[in-house]
């Protein structure tokens, strides 16, 4: 069994009885519930948090997966190994202040993830959806792009790819107004890494995968041909004559699977 827990939490809870099962037992407003998986806001003493619990798939679930060649989630290892590789490449994550994870069989594991709620957030799908009737400002978008762009960057370069990259999954820090936030303010978070996968180097194809998941999710929020443009120069580090005339290719599948992202989520 794995345990990691802050010991500001532990006072929170009855000291006669385990400390894990305590934590699996949490009720709260319920988020999402899949199969074998439960996400919840709870509140212990005065701050909220949202608590993943992992209670196992079974073995029907992973088969059916793997015959659908997709990695099976098992446990909340993956988005507790994320975050902490991605905070220490200064990669802004939720905050976590408990892990656990138990048994040994794949199918039967149960495992948590408790991590501090973030607020006063807005995701960029909500806030880029009004762009198309509310142009922002030049500022505020070059911004955005660039530390998008960095953030995927420093992951796919660092062997982790997420998986469900879309733009819902960035979580902007409004402690600042938006309409006046200077690039030293600008605090842009990473969530929802249950899938997210921790390697040495990132395959090419889950890096596409990734960024057609972007490209995907941004296509209807007014960007440009040039903000397109922006982002690769960000994302790859380089001269942008050269990402568009030497890695031509690659930037074209990107370019169609999120179209075909696209269009099967609009059929």
């Amino acid at each position: 069994m794995k345990f990691n827990i802050t010991p500001t939490l532990k006072s929170y809870f009855a000291a006669s009885d385990p400390l894990f099962d305590q934590i699996m037992a949490l009720h709260g407003e319920c988020f999402r519930q899949l199969e074998g998986r439960l996400t919840q806001r709870i509140v212990l003493g005065d701050k909220s948090y949202f608590i993943k619990q992992h209670k196992g798939i079974g073995w029907k679930e992973v088969f059916k997966n793997l015959f659908q060649l997709r990695l099976p989630v098992t446990s909340a290892r993956n988005e507790w190994e994320a975050i902490q590789k991605l905070q220490s490449l200064d990669v802004l994550t939720p905050k976590v202040v408990a892990y656990g994870k138990r048994g040994l069989n794949p199918a039967y594991q149960q495992s948590f993830v408790l991590m501090e709620e973030l607020k006063p957030i807005i995701s960029l799908e909500m806030l880029c959806a009004r762009w198309q009737r509310q142009p922002p400002s030049f500022a505020l978008k070059f911004m955005l792009i660039q530390e998008v762009a960095r953030i995927t960057r420093l992951m796919h370069e660092n062997g982790i790819n997420h998986r469900d990259l879309y733009i819902c999954h960035f979580l902007l820090d409004t402690t600042s107004s938006i309409d006046i936030i200077k690039k030293e303010q600008l605090k842009l978070y990473l969530i929802d890494l249950h899938r997210a996968q921790s390697r040495r180097l990132t395959p090419k194809r889950w890096i596409i995968k990734d960024l057609a998941g972007l490209y995907f999710s941004s296509k209807d929020i007014g960007l440009t041909q040039r903000d397109w443009y922006r982002f690769i120069k960000a994302y790859r580090q380089t001269s942008l004559r050269y990402s568009v005339n030497s890695e031509n290719g690659f930037w074209k599948k990107v370019k169609e699977r999120g179209e075909q992202l696209y269009r099967n989520h609009t059929k």
